[in-house]
Parts: structure tokens; sequence; C-alpha cells
């Protein structure tokens, strides 16, 4: 079956999908456009009277005291172009106040659908390129619509004006005139064709991907530090730079030509009447003195024919900008189009908190293999599990499926008894906590960020949740204590500290099941022990699910279970796992090798100092 060849959009079809999001906005927009093609209207009358004055120049020169219509037709220019100015002004006010609302829309109805994404979702597609697609392609939209928009009304209304003025005085200098126009829209007709629309898109494509990578390097800069990775750790974001400018280098000089002759054609009417002047009046290849009817009908074609550059200018870049905005809203379109959390029809309420997996798969879009496989396994309802294994073995999946980060391929995830899909997401999210290996703080106040886990907190709670997180010492030096506004005036926290204010947020959460991924991975040895002692504050009476590759922290857990390439291979308690010599057994052999070499190689640099 032969494919379907996508449709290829008018511009009132990018109107149409615009103005989804303005509301009654739309029609200020509607006045912006006939307000300019008003004003393009009255920006040639000032030339009309200048060609007046010239023509009663030349018609009593030398005895100029003979002019007597000079001073009102010089007063008309300058009364026309204060309408133009006036009514163009009244234009871009119009479209000015329906781009700002119908972007604002865009980002507030895309960051609405965002927040409604699995955050898997949002892994996969990186932050920077989600970023991109919010913040640039809705400023595309009200760039196109507040500058683009009555320049376009304008240019459209300016060539049917322009081709009256140029026929109405002398239509042999009109012809003349005309002949630029049409060897520039010769030139111009490869690049407004479909090859832009291609080329838009690509760079488009081009630019997110780079802004993507770069945004996921500079958050990545702590890890490539700590694993000494610096040269060789930004090579995805060289490659996409590369890619950038290869792109975009080869693509101007593809442009180069046509733009080079449109240039030079679109400014060439003043050769052109040149030419046609020796033409019309034979007499001047003789020598023989012009008549002031010639003169003045030569003068008004040479003063008026710029304009002419100046509108088909604004019609080769509308067209360039309307593929511009075409291509923003595919973007947010395709975000739009991800599919939110399915919410139950019927919710389900867990009267419990044990935490099952059935015979659980997952598989990751665009993965052949499972990244999760047939796994089963229980967390009694008040005890703490460990989750541990070589990397890819799908312990942050497996986690990340109790938190509807994903919903599983396969078997199912249970609360209760009550399959996480079956509950409501607000539920979901008051039933577990999901604390990060590298949780963030917003720049706001330390108060803020600890009450974002349960908004209506009184200031006495929060103060008790960060005493709980061990954050003491934190709020101490803070000069204005938990009112200290993070990342202002110097104000930031190791990534320890910022680790145990998240923690503070996910105790004042109080959820009775929590995900600790990783949460210990960056601390220092300080920082891990308060660390620690806030676990075992936040672990009362709570299931937990740990996820771990210091094994240390995992020695006291009622349960661990070793994944392997997305199955559980070994599951007991610490003891029992040493005592069977399988993989655990070597993962913690590792381990003590690892401390060993840390507190040798610690040990050696101080003798050699």
């Amino acid at each position: 079956m032969e494919k379907e060849k996508p449709k290829k959009l008018r511009k009132s079809d990018e109107y149409r999908r615009l103005f989804v999001y303005a509301g009654k906005f739309k029609y200020l927009t509607y006045a912006s456009m006939l307000l300019s093609a008003v004003s393009a209207v009255c920006a040639l009358m000032p030339f009309v009277y200048i060609w007046k004055i010239i023509r009663e120049a030349l018609s009593v020169m030398p005895d100029f005291s003979r002019m007597t219509s000079a001073a009102h037709n010089g007063w008309m220019a300058v009364a026309w172009s204060g309408i133009f100015v006036i009514i163009y002004f009244a234009a871009l006010m119009c479209s000015h106040i329906a781009a700002f609302r119908i972007a604002r829309n865009i980002r507030q109805k895309t960051i609405r659908h965002v927040v409604s994404l699995p955050s898997g979702n949002l892994a996969a597609l990186g932050s920077g390129r989600i970023r991109s697609i919010i913040n640039d392609s809705s400023a595309a939209t009200e760039t196109f619509l507040a500058h683009q928009t009555p320049d376009m009304a304008g240019a459209s209304v300016t060539p049917f004006a322009i081709l009256v003025l140029l026929f109405v005085f002398d239509w042999r200098f009109g012809i003349a005139s005309l002949i630029p126009v049409l060897l520039s829209f010769a030139c111009m007709a490869p690049m407004i064709g479909k090859g832009l629309r291609e080329g838009m898109t690509n760079y488009q494509n081009a630019l997110t991907e780079m802004n993507n990578e770069a945004v996921e390097y500079v958050r990545g800069i702590a890890v490539v530090k700590t694993f000494g990775q610096t040269a060789f750790s930004f090579g995805r974001l060289k490659d996409t730079v590369a890619r950038y400018s290869k792109w975009t280098i080869a693509y101007t000089v593809s442009l180069r030509q046509p733009m080079l002759f449109f240039t030079l054609f679109v400014n060439s009417a003043f050769a052109t009447l040149i030419a046609a002047a020796f033409l019309v009046d034979g007499g001047l290849a003789q020598g023989v003195p012009a008549s002031a009817q010639f003169l003045s009908n030569f003068l008004f074609y040479v003063i008026f024919t710029p304009v002419i550059a100046v509108t088909l200018n604004k019609i080769l870049y509308s067209s360039e900008n309307t593929m511009i905005v075409e291509d923003a809203m595919n973007r947010v379109d395709s975000l739009l189009a991800l599919k939110p959390l399915a919410e139950p029809a019927v919710p389900g309420h867990p009267a419990a908190f044990d935490v099952s997996f059935d015979n659980v798969g997952f598989t990751y879009e665009g993965a052949d293999v499972p990244a999760v496989e047939r796994v089963s396994l229980t967390v009694p309802q008040g005890k703490t599990v460990a989750l541990v294994g070589p990397s890819g073995g799908g312990k942050t999946t497996l986690a990340s499926l109790v938190t509807r980060f994903y919903d599983v391929s396969s078997g199912a995830v249970r609360i209760g008894g009550v399959d996480v899909r079956s509950i409501a997401k607000d539920e979901l999210m008051k039933t577990v906590s999901y604390v990060y290996q590298d949780s963030r703080l917003l720049k706001t106040s330390i108060l803020e960020n600890v009450r974002m886990g349960r908004p209506g907190a009184s200031c006495e709670e929060v103060t008790a949740a960060l005493e709980k997180a061990q954050c003491g010492d934190i709020i101490a030096k803070l000069p204005r204590g938990i009112d200290t506004v993070f990342g202002s005036r110097g104000v930031y926290l190791s990534g320890g500290e910022c680790q145990r204010v998240a923690l503070a947020r996910t105790i004042l959460n109080d959820t009775p099941v929590v995900v600790l991924d990783e949460a210990t991975a960056f601390a220092d040895p300080e920082n891990e022990y308060l660390m620690q002692k806030a676990f075992a504050e936040l672990s009362k009476d709570k299931t937990v699910i740990m996820i771990a590759h210091r094994l240390s922290t995992v020695r006291h857990a009622d349960c661990i279970y070793v994944l392997s390439r997305g199955s559980v291979v070994e599951e007991g308690k610490h003891g029992e796992l040493l005592a069977r010599h399988g993989m655990y057994a070597g993962l913690w052999e590792e381990y003590l090798r690892s401390v060993d070499w840390n507190i040798s190689g610690r040990t050696q640099k101080r003798e050699d100092a």
C-alpha cells in the first residue's frame, strides 16, 4: 500500500492552529492585519506628494518663487506619513497583545500536559528538548504573530498599490521597474519552496538536539569530575555541535548564490530605469534636454522603486517565518500528542501498604531487550528491602514502576493488593515518595523547598522535618535560617546538603511507601553518616525500597534482591547471601576492595606529602 503523502499546509492552516489558543484575542490579530494593510497604502501616499513637488519645481525652474503648492504638498506628505505611523502603531499594539496571550496559552497548556506525563517519558525526551519546545516554539509563534503577521498583511496589499502607481505616471517606466522584480522572484523560488521547509525542520532539529545535549552535559559535570572522564565526557555534545555546524554551513552555502542574485536584482531597479530613460526619450542619447514632465516622472520612479525592494524582502522573510512557525507548532503538537498517565475509571484505595511485583516485565520504547523480565517479589508493609546488582540490571526501572514513571508491559505492580494503575494519580503521590540520587532545590527559600512535600504544612512542621533530616547544621549557617533563598547572594549547598533538604521534603510528605534511588551516591562520609540517620527516621513504620551501589548501606535491610539482566538472581539477608558465595558475595568483595583502594590511596598520598 502506497504511503500517504503529508498534506501541504496553507498559511490559513497555521493561523487556524494558532487561533485555537487565542480565544477572543484572535479578533485583535484580524484587526492588526486590517490596520497594517491600510497603513501600507498610507505609506505610499507621501511619494505622490513628493512627485507633485518635483513636477512643480521642474515646471517653474529657474524661478522657484512661482511655486505655490509646494508647502501644501509638503505638509500633505508629512500628514500621510504621520497617519501611516499612527495606524501601523495601532496594528502592532493589536498584534502584540494577541501574540503575547497566544504564546502564554501555548506555554500553559504545554506545561500542564507535561506535568501529566509519566516521568519516564520526560527523561527519555530530555529536559533540554522539552524546554526548547516550550520556550523556543512559543517564542516563534509570538514573533510570527506580533511582527510578521502585520507585515505580511501590508506586504500583500502593497504590491497592488505599487502596480497602480507604477503605471499611473508612465507605463514604460513601470514595465522597466518590473523587470528586476521578475528576475528577483526567479531567484527567490529556490529559497522559499519545499527545500526551505525541510531546511527549517532540519535546522530546528539540530538546534534542539544541541540544546538538549548541552543541558545534559552541564548537569553531568559532577559525575564527570568524580570519575575523571573529562577527556571523553563531552563526546556526544561535541558531535551534536559538529553536526549543527556542518549542516548550517552546508545549508548557508547552498543558498549563497540564489541570495546573491536576489539581492542584486532587487536593488537594480535604478539601472533598468536609466536604460529605459534612453529608450523612452531617444533625445537623451544626442544630449537633447528632457522635458519637465519626463524628468518628474523619471525622478518619481527613482525615488519610488526602493519600496519594491523592501516589499520583496518582506515577502521573502515572511515565507521563511511561516515555515518556522509551522515547524514550531508541529513540535508543540508532538509534545501534546504524548499520552498522559491513564486515570482509572473506578479508583482503587489500598488499605495496606505492602508492595508486590507479580511477574512484572517492562521494555523501553524502541528497545529489543526487556529491561525487566518476569520479576516477582514482595515487600512486606513496614519492611525495608534493597535492590542491588550490576549497572543495567533493572534496579531503577523496577523501582520506577511503583511510582508509575512507566507502566508495566506485562504483569502488575500492586500496593496493598491494588494495582498501581488503578490508583488515582494524586492518591499515588500521597502513597509513594521517590528520593532521587541528585535531588534538586528550586531558587526559593528553604522553607518553600521543603514545603513542596506538603504545601499546607506549617513552619513548625517544616522545622521538625528538617531536624529529622539532620539539617540542623545547614540551617544554623544560613543567614536567615529556613527563610534563606537558595541560590541567592552566594547561598549554595553541597550535593549532600541538598540531598538532606530533599529528604526533609520526603519526611514532611510522610508517605507510607518510600523509594530511595542511590540517595547517598554523591555524599561525602560526613553527609552519608547524617543521611543514614535521616533514613532511619524516614523509614520508621514505612515500606522502603532502597537501590544502592554502596553495599554498606543495605547490610541491615530485611531482604536484599540481586538483579542482573532484568531478573532476580538472588535474594536473602546480607549474611545469607555472603554464605552462598554467589553474585552478591562477588559484589561485596569488589566493594571492599574499592574501599581498601580508596583508603590506601589516600594514606599513600599523605605519606608522600
